[in-house]
């Protein structure tokens, strides 16, 4: 368990909800600067203090509160910035529950638009706040989906912001909604997790101990912030500990990404996190030149969590940056998931990573057999870090309900403050992930993640998704190892860009593997050259 020790804080009390955190901070420190968006990456654009964000926030509350929306639900539709910050601040100063969404792109409507109505269509949302461009975007859907037409649009850039003067304390309490994170799942069936003011509050204090966050600390994200990495670590956590945060595109990561990098540099950066795919991209993209500009020695924790670990991601990239001051102790794997609020393991400032390696072959019979050998049977796994503070985790066998035996690998059970009370309108499946309970021992209510790892030496591990399990002849194998494998194969082939799974034919599961080739590599590629 990840050791918490008290943090200094500059507030007067302990705030009960985010409305009461940043009405504080805007008390106190209304002049210090809490969020920077760069534009394209690289130019300071748009800056709000803890005044300036407060204001905005009671004006759109104020809006809100107008049109008697407390408890009703709001979609957040916006570009990557600090317009969507006040939104979802302006959603809770009215008691409205805020619900972050991907914004539309105009050349994937198309794909974009049958998840959007399926969220507004399960939250019941009544109100859609966001931009002018946007709002123009989908001016003609909004008379064409019954969804779209029944709920109110509000362009917050147009938004008076005397209005500010006329809000009304909600008078929430931290065991109201704050608001529904919907999960990546399939368009159709989208899950809102129901996260609380307190549940929020509570890992974000969590996160300040574990992470060894303090009012000198520095974010730097480009995670969006309709993914809970993004709004957790880019907007809740800054504004827990008092400390400014940087905020870019992902847009201007994937077009570039020095910008993250140089970002960290410039602005002294403590604290930013990515998932794996994004280290790797820094290792392939960032030239020499641009290296030589780098000074990463104020990275303190570098978070790598979102999708599966890979070591030798982690291994090159710590070699390539560290010319620029990047240490390998600054590295911090994670774990967590939405249900959660966010993270249930991450590595402690100043600890460096784990590996663990482990017989294969016992693996794929979900056995945890550790060993010193260096070959082909053998499978090197990250620890995702000690468990966050109070966080309790039970491994269980997940069709008996027992727990499994330490040197056993099984589902994942979560029992934590920081855990969502459910999904929004699902009481049936609620129930069956949220409070659940070991049948041997009688302990819960428990989450169930739907996620096979086990605990070695207080190290949180993670083999992969149950759902996503290919069993093959009785041997269990997790898609992303056979992905990566692939992926080595040959140059051609892209990594990040692939993907393993089954199918049945003839009564027999069958592997099939779906694997892009680089662009560049498409006209002179020689096929029996990769299969060989």
């Amino acid at each position: 368990m990840t050791q918490c020790l008290p943090q200094e804080s500059i507030l007067s009390s302990e705030p009960a909800t985010l409305v009461d955190l940043l009405r504080q901070r805007a008390l106190q420190e209304p002049d210090k600067l809490a969020y920077t968006f760069l534009i394209d990456g690289k130019v300071e654009g748009p800056k709000l203090t803890y005044a300036e964000l407060d204001r905005q926030a009671r004006a759109i509350g104020a809006l809100l509160q107008q049109h008697g929306a407390k408890g009703d639900r709001a979609l957040l539709l916006y570009p990557q910035g600090l317009e969507v910050m006040a939104a979802f601040l302006g959603c809770l100063y009215a008691g409205t529950i805020a619900i972050p969404v991907p914004p539309p792109e105009a050349n994937r409507l198309k794909r974009n638009l049958p998840r959007l109505v399926a969220i507004a269509k399960d939250a019941e949302a009544s109100f859609v706040l966001t931009t002018g461009s946007i709002l123009a975007l989908l001016d003609e859907f909004r008379t064409e989906i019954p969804e779209f037409g029944a709920m109110r649009w509000i362009d917050t850039e147009q938004v008076n912001l005397e209005l500010a003067e006329t809000w009304k304390d909600p008078e929430v309490t931290g065991d109201a909604l704050a608001y529904l994170q919907y999960t990546s799942g399939s368009t159709s069936t989208p899950k809102g997790v129901t996260i609380g003011h307190y549940n929020i509050l509570f890992h974000c204090g969590n996160l300040q101990k574990a992470c060894g966050y303090d009012s000198d600390s520095v974010t730097v994200t480009w995670m969006p912030y309709f993914h809970d990495y993004g709004l957790v670590e880019g907007l809740t956590v800054p504004l827990y500990n008092g400390h400014p945060c940087y905020v870019m595109s992902p847009f201007a990561f994937i077009k570039r990404p020095f910008h993250w990098l140089n970002a960290i540099s410039r602005y002294k950066g403590t604290h930013s996190q990515a998932p794996n795919f994004a280290y790797d991209q820094c290792v392939r993209r960032v030239t020499p030149d641009q290296l030589a500009q780098l000074d990463l020695s104020c990275w303190q924790a570098a978070g790598n969590a979102a999708e599966p670990i890979n070591p030798k991601v982690m291994e090159a990239f710590c070699e390539k940056f560290a010319p620029a001051g990047f240490r390998w102790s600054s590295f911090a794997p994670a774990y967590g998931l939405a249900e959660a609020t966010l993270l249930v393991s991450t590595t402690p400032k100043g600890e460096e990573p784990v590996f663990l390696k482990v017989d294969a072959a016992a693996l794929e019979q979900n056995r945890v057999v550790p060993t010193t050998k260096d070959d082909e049977m053998v499978r090197t796994l990250p620890g995702c870090g000690r468990l966050v503070c109070e966080t309790k985790v039970a491994i269980a066998n997940p069709e008996t309900m027992t727990e499994c035996a330490p040197d056993q690998v099984g589902e994942i059970w979560v029992s934590d403050p920081s855990v969502a009370g459910g999904y929004w309108n699902r009481t049936e499946e609620s129930d069956n992930t949220f409070r659940a309970y070991l049948k041997d021992t009688k302990e819960g209510p428990f989450l169930r993640t739907g996620d096979l790892g086990f605990i070695h030496n207080g190290q949180l591990y993670i083999g992969g998704r149950i759902k996503d399990l290919i069993i093959i002849r009785g041997t269990n194998h997790y898609p992303q190892d056979i992905e990566w494998t692939v992926q080595q194969v040959h140059p051609a082939l892209r990594p990040d860009y692939g993907a393993a799974f089954s199918v049945e034919l003839n009564g027999e599961e069958r592997l099939v593997v779906v694997q892009e080739v680089e662009r560049q590599q498409q006209q002179n590629l020689d096929c029996d050259e990769v299969i060989a």
